[in-house]
């Protein structure tokens, strides 16, 4: 499993994004985990849940994704993890999985329900794709890409249309390779250069991955008005 970061390829064994908040303008968390053996993420998960709601103010949904090979299980409530059972039962019995993301969710953009709460999947190249995005992005609706049919949001948050708008810079690179993955080097060059067109929009911290390479591009690692609270990258 590969992991691409910003503007550089890098292979990693473990990857965690924790925005931590103590001001009214906190955003969602992130989490994600590559490695080359399956592998357990219950203990980062058990953290990151009392984040939605116990410890942390992110109570309008979580949703976690397991890989195995091109499909993915993905798990999502539109409720806070603190108080769910489903996800006390995957931190103590969860699947090992080579490549996991995970979101828990602060709502400022649509209402909290399930079609509102990340990761978002679909589907492109015979491959389960997984989207998880942190900040707010005005003029959304801008994106090129946005008129793709094929790729529509289901729900209303920005996140799910830059999600929609990203996989329709990608769609020709997966329809040319046929039964084959495109180059890593081609996809990443893509998602850079969307990357640097969200960030002209706002803050766009972002995991993506296609089941074959997770991309994290790092944007505002910490929003103004907050405070650095390990665990985390800053």
């Amino acid at each position: 499993m590969r992991c691409g970061s910003r503007f550089r390829l890098r292979i990693s064994l473990f990857m965690e994004w924790s925005f931590r908040e103590r001001f009214a303008q906190a955003m969602c968390e992130l989490f994600a985990m590559s490695s080359r053996l399956p592998t357990s993420v219950g203990l980062s998960l058990e953290v990151l849940s009392r984040r939605g709601g116990a410890e942390g103010p992110h109570r309008d949904g979580w949703g976690v994704g397991y890989y195995a090979g091109p499909e993915v299980l993905l798990l999502r409530e539109a409720g806070a993890a603190s108080e769910s059972q489903l996800a006390r039962h995957i931190e103590w019995d969860g699947p090992l999985s080579e490549l996991v993301v995970s979101h828990i969710r602060l709502a400022t953009r649509g209402e909290r329900s399930l079609q509102n709460t990340q990761p978002f999947q679909r589907e492109l190249g015979g491959r389960s794709h997984l989207f998880a995005h942190n900040g707010e992005l005005d003029g959304v609706d801008t994106l090129s890409g946005n008129n793709n049919r094929r790729f529509r949001p289901i729900g209303d948050t920005d996140s799910e249309i830059v999600f929609c708008a990203l996989l329709s810079r990608l769609q020709g690179l997966w329809d040319r390779a046929g039964p084959e993955l495109p180059p890593v080097a081609a996809r990443l060059e893509r998602i850079a250069a969307y990357a640097a067109d969200l960030r002209q929009l706002g803050i766009a911290n972002f995991l993506y991955t296609d089941g074959d390479t997770l991309f994290a591009h790092a944007d505002h690692r910490i929003p103004p008005g907050t405070e650095k609270v390990l665990p985390g990258l800053f």
